[in-house]
C-alpha cells in the first residue's frame, strides 16, 4: 500500500541567445554548458534506468526558447565545435596533470564526459536533444510540459491580457511542432502566478500548473491538506503545491545538499587558477576569465584550503542524499496521510540546469533517487507526474491562490526594481503597439504577413524575465539590457516601416535569419480578445 506520491518536476530553461554574426558569443555557452554538464547526463540516467528496468517518473517542463535553441543547426555545430575545444583542452589537462595520483583521475574523468558527450550527440541521437527526450516521453517516463514563449514574468504583464495570451499560444504552438501534441501542464515562468490567470490558460484548455507554497496558503481559502493535495481555481484550472520541505533540502544555500563538503565545487576553476595564457583559447576572445568547467576541489566547507575532490566519496554521499530524501518524505506523507482522505502528494520543483551543471552530483541524485525509491522501504512512495496524479484524482478542493513567486520576498521584487524597472515603459508602449498593427492589418498575406510575425517574435523576445533577472543580479548586465534594447529597437523600426509604407526587405530577412524562433508565429494573437 503506498503511503504517498511523490512528483519530482524539472524545469529546463535558458534564454534564447542566437549570434550568427559572430563565430564565437560567450554567452551561447550558457546552451552548450548546459547540454554537455546536464541534458545530456539527464538523458543517460534515463537509459540506464531504462535498461535496468527501473520504474521511473518525471514531469519536465521545456521552455519555448531552450526548445528552439535545441533544435537549431547552427547552434548544434557551435555545441560540436565546443565539445571539440573541451576535449582539446582535457588532453591538455591530463598532459599536465595526468601522472599526478590526485589530479591525474579527474583530468581523464572530464576527457572521458566530454569524449561521451560527443558521442552521445553527434551518434547516438543524431544532434537531437529534443528527440531523445521525446522518445521517454512518448514511452510515458516522463511528461514533458511547456511554459511561457520567452519566459515572460507574466504577473508583470496581467493588465494586458493580449500579451500574456501571445506568450501562451506561441509556445503551445511551438509545444506541438516539438513534440506533436498539445501539455496538458503549464509552468509558469519562475512560478509567477496571480489571479485571473487560471482562466487564460483553461481557454487554451492547459489542465495545471505548479504555485508556491506561500501563494497557495495565502489562498482564497486555506487550502485543508496545506501543500500535501492540489487544488482547483474557480475556472477549473488545477493547481500543484511545492512541497517547502523538499525545496529546503535542495535549494538552501548552505544547508542544501549540494553545499556538502563531500561534493565538487562549482566557484572553484581552472579558468581563474591557470594562467590567461593557457586557458584563454577555450574561454573565448579577449582578456576573460569564465568558468572552463575543469573543476578540481572539493566544497569542503567555508574556507579558501580547499581539499581535492573525489568522486567516489562524492557518488556515495549522493546516495546518502537520496535515501535521506526518500526517508524524510516516507515520513511526512505518513503524518499527513492519517489527516487526509488520500496518500499525500509531495511536489518537488526545481530547476533542472542545478543537476548537473551547478551540482555535479546532480544526476547521480537523481538515479540514486529512482533506483531507491524502487526497492525497499521507499518503495511505499509512488513516483508519479503531475498529469498521472491528476487522472488518479480529478476531484480536489476549490482555491484561489494569491499572487506570488518563488523569486526573493515571494512576489516581483526580482524583476521590478531600480536596476531594471525602465524596461517596462518600453515593453508596454511596445505591446500596445502590436496590438495596434494585429488591428490594423488583421489579414495580411506575403511580405507584410512575415514584416508583423517578426514584429510579434521582437515584442515576446523584450518580455522575456531574465533579462530583468541578470540586471538585478548584475550578471551579464550589459549583454541583458542590449538584449531588451535591440528587441525594442527592432520592433520600432518595424513599427514605423509600416506606418510609413515602407519595406527595407535586406535588414528583415536579416533579423529574421537572427532570430528564427517560433517559424509559425501568427502575429493575429495580439489581437485584442472580445
Amino acid at each position: 500500500m503506498h503511503k504517498g506520491y511523490l512528483a519530482l518536476v524539472l524545469n529546463a530553461h535558458l534564454p534564447f541567445v542566437r549570434q550568427p554574426e559572430y563565430p564565437r558569443f560567450l554567452e551561447e555557452r550558457w546552451l552548450f554548458e548546459a547540454c554537455a554538464e546536464t541534458y545530456l547526463p539527464l538523458l543517460r540516467v534515463f537509459r540506464r534506468l531504462e535498461a535496468d528496468g527501473v520504474p521511473w517518473k518525471l514531469t519536465l517542463s521545456l521552455s519555448p526558447t531552450l526548445c528552439a535553441m535545441l533544435a537549431d543547426s547552427l547552434l548544434g555545430e557551435r555545441f560540436l565545435a565546443y565539445l571539440d575545444s573541451q576535449a582539446e583542452l582535457a588532453a591538455k589537462e591530463v598532459g599536465r596533470v595526468g601522472a599526478d595520483p590526485v589530479f591525474g583521475p579527474l583530468a581523464r574523468m572530464y576527457a572521458e564526459l566530454y569524449r561521451q558527450d560527443r558521442e552521445d550527440f553527434e551518434e547516438y541521437y543524431g544532434r537531437d536533444i529534443l528527440g531523445a527526450f521525446d522518445y521517454f516521453y512518448k514511452k510515458g517516463r516522463l511528461e514533458i510540459i511547456t511554459s511561457a514563449a520567452t519566459h515572460g514574468f507574466l504577473p508583470i504583464f496581467r493588465e494586458s491580457v493580449e500579451a500574456v495570451s501571445a506568450q501562451i499560444e506561441t509556445a503551445l504552438v511551438a509545444h506541438r511542432r516539438a513534440f506533436g501534441k498539445h501539455p496538458a501542464g503549464f509552468w509558469f515562468p519562475n512560478l509567477g502566478w496571480y489571479p485571473g490567470l487560471d482562466e487564460v490558460l483553461r481557454a487554451y484548455n492547459i489542465q495545471y500548473g505548479i504555485v508556491t507554497t506561500r501563494g497557495a496558503l495565502l489562498g482564497d481559502p486555506t487550502p485543508r491538506a496545506g501543500s500535501f493535495a492540489p487544488v482547483q481555481t474557480p475556472a477549473g484550472l488545477t493547481m500543484f503545491i511545492r512541497d517547502a520541505a523538499a525545496t529546503e533540502a535542495v535549494w538552501a544555500e548552505s544547508s542544501g545538499y549540494p553545499a556538502d563538503a563531500a561534493y565538487r565545487d562549482f566557484y572553484r576553476d581552472i579558468g581563474f587558477d591557470l594562467p590567461l595564457d593557457y586557458v584563454g583559447p577555450y574561454v573565448g576572445d579577449g582578456p576573460t576569465r569564465i568558468y572552463t568547467g575543469f573543476k578540481y576541489w572539493a566544497v569542503t566547507g567555508h574556507t579558501d584550503q580547499k581539499r581535492p575532490y573525489d568522486p567516489e566519496l562524492a557518488a556515495a554521499k549522493a546516495g546518502e542524499h537520496a535515501a535521506a530524501f526518500l526517508a524524510d518524505r516516507l515520513s511526512s506523507s505518513k503524518e499527513a496521510s492519517a489527516l487526509l482522505d488520500r496518500p499525500a502528494l509531495m511536489v518537488c520543483p526545481y530547476d533542472a540546469e542545478l543537476f548537473g551543471h551547478c551540482w555535479f552530483e546532480g544526476p547521480l541524485w537523481i538515479e540514486s533517487l529512482f533506483r531507491q525509491a524502487a526497492a525497499g522501504s521507499a518503495s511505499e512512495l509512488k513516483l508519479v507526474t503531475l498529469g498521472e496524479y491528476l487522472r488518479l484524482f480529478p476531484e480536489n478542493q476549490v482555491s484561489t491562490p494569491e499572487f506570488s513567486s518563488w523569486g526573493s520576498g515571494g512576489y516581483a521584487e526580482v524583476w521590478l526594481d531600480g536596476a531594471n524597472d525602465w524596461i517596462y515603459r518600453h515593453v508596454f508602449k511596445a505591446i500596445d503597439r502590436m496590438v495596434e498593427l494585429a488591428e490594423r492589418f488583421p489579414d495580411e498575406t506575403g511580405l507584410r504577413e512575415r514584416i508583423l510575425n517578426q514584429a510579434a517574435r521582437e515584442v515576446l523576445l523584450a518580455m522575456g524575465s531574465d533579462w530583468a533577472l541578470l540586471m538585478r543580479a548584475g550578471k551579464s548586465s550589459s549583454f541583458a539590457r542590449k538584449q531588451v534594447e535591440d528587441a525594442i529597437a527592432d520592433f520600432n523600426r518595424i513599427y514605423e516601416m509600416l506606418c510609413s509604407n515602407t519595406v527595407h526587405t535586406e535588414w528583415v530577412t536579416r533579423l529574421e535569419k537572427r532570430n528564427n524562433l517560433f517559424p509559425e508565429i501568427n502575429y493575429r494573437i495580439f489581437r485584442k480578445k472580445r
